[in-house]
């Protein structure tokens, strides 16, 4: 009777944990049809309020032209990418608006891009863009 009830729990568990590792699970499908917000940026010594005054910078991936496009904090942004499983990167910048941007944050925005090698969606729905594993810029869904 023992074995039964030791049995029993162990399956239980097991199906507990593969439930929650299916919870955690996140496809490159989850990056289309949403506008992405960034919302934090690794590097500049510049409060990111500061780096971005008027306007923060979003992106959107069009799977079918794989290409992304967006605002890069006061100009348009658009670029093609290349996704393969969790590895992700960014060509170079397609034509622009030529816009004056104060805070220095558009530059800041699109050589970091260029830099990305992967990328993770947060338990939270966050899009975090990777060098090395390490998180360097973060964005949010929003509705646009």
């Amino acid at each position: 009777m023992k074995n039964y009830i030791l049995l029993f729990v162990a399956v239980l568990a097991l199906s507990f944990n593969s439930c929650t590792t299916m919870k955690n699970t996140t496809s490159s499908s989850d990056l289309y049809n949403t506008t992405w917000e960034l919302e934090y940026i690794s590097g500049p010594r510049i409060a990111f309020e500061g780096l971005f005054p008027d306007k923060k910078p979003f992106i959107k991936f069009d799977e079918s032209k794989k290409e992304v496009f967006g605002n890069a904090g006061c100009n348009g942004y658009s670029a093609p990418y290349t996704l393969n499983g969790k590895s992700l990167s960014f060509g170079e910048q397609g034509p622009a608006t030529m816009m004056y941007c104060e805070g220095g944050g558009e530059q800041t925005f699109t050589q970091m891009i260029r830099k990305i090698d992967s990328y993770s969606i947060d338990k939270d729905g966050k899009l975090n863009l990777l060098i090395k594993d390490v998180p360097m810029m973060r964005f949010k869904k929003v509705a646009k």
